[in-house]
């Protein structure tokens, strides 16, 4: 059966709030997905921070990043980012732009993020940098031109995630939930690295570990195992997105809530019927 799209912006508010949780975006970076029946489209949230973003926040937009309706709300002002990528990766269907500070001291230093763990390997075996002064001189250091994500989707190229000198990091996906696994497995790795460089020399996986471990750990079974532990410390702290009511349920519930409050009539006692007569 194919996904509804309400399933599919449901879905991404609680990818935002999974990262938000997590501690890989805080009040910046964001999330999308593209969208299942058309491949030149992709969904993204409003300009809100991530751990509140409900599904109605979600909104649509063309690869050019352009919204498909017209606006009321702030969209975000990085959003090319997304765009942009999608355009250059067919097989990717979701991406992560964030700032965590795990991974700004690599994006700082540009020393190179590798692979330490099995989990740690799903951000790919190779993490490239981008540095937006090679190409655009000096800037705000914020990604809102066309060719500006453009750029960062080349310097991205066939792997999985790009550090950005002096701002965050993006991170690809060929499903949402692989793209948040991702993430917060990239950012355990970062903060794994830089405490094990503060010990002695660090000893990465080599190339066929990353390769095994990755593959292994992206299967659905590991994804879902995790996917069902972020979501309950979710519910843990009271912050997974409401349900939205269907038209159905909404007749139903309100049926039953007059049959709560309907008073049954009071029985006439023997004494109240003779006086009647």
């Amino acid at each position: 059966m194919p996904i509804s799209l309400d399933d599919v912006r449901r879905q991404l508010a609680i990818a935002n709030r999974i990262l938000g949780n997590e501690g890989v975006i805080d009040a910046f970076g964001h999330a999308s997905v593209r969208h299942p029946g058309n491949p030149n489209r992709y969904f993204l949230a409003r300009s809100r921070s991530p751990l509140f973003v409900e599904p109605a926040d979600i909104l649509e937009f063309d690869l050019d990043s352009e919204p498909v309706r017209p606006l009321t709300v702030q969209p975000y002002g990085e959003r090319v980012i997304h765009g942009e990528i999608y355009k250059a990766r067919p097989d990717v269907n979701a991406v992560v732009h964030h700032h965590s500070g795990a991974v700004l001291p690599f994006c700082m230093t540009g020393v190179p993020l590798v692979p330490l763990f099995h989990l740690g390997a799903t951000m790919g075996g190779t993490v490239p940098f981008w540095d937006q002064r090679d190409d655009f001189g000096d800037t705000n250091l914020l990604v809102i031109k066309p060719e500006e994500g453009a750029s960062l989707a080349r310097a991205l190229g066939n792997n999985w995630t790009v550090l950005m000198r002096r701002h965050g990091a993006t991170i690809a996906g060929t499903t949402l939930q692989e793209v948040v696994f991702r993430s917060i497995n990239g950012c355990l790795n970062a903060e794994y690295q830089l405490r094990a460089m503060a010990i002695g020399t660090i000893g990465p996986l080599n190339a066929a570990e990353a390769h095994d471990a990755g593959a292994y750990n992206l299967q659905s079974r590991p994804m879902a195992r995790a996917w069902e532990y972020w979501t309950l410390r979710l519910g843990e702290r009271g912050i997974f997105p409401a349900r939205k009511k269907t038209a159905a349920q909404r007749p139903a519930r309100a049926a039953a809530s007059r049959a709560k409050t309907k008073v049954a009539p009071r029985k006439k006692t023997a004494a109240k019927r003779g006086r009647k007569r």
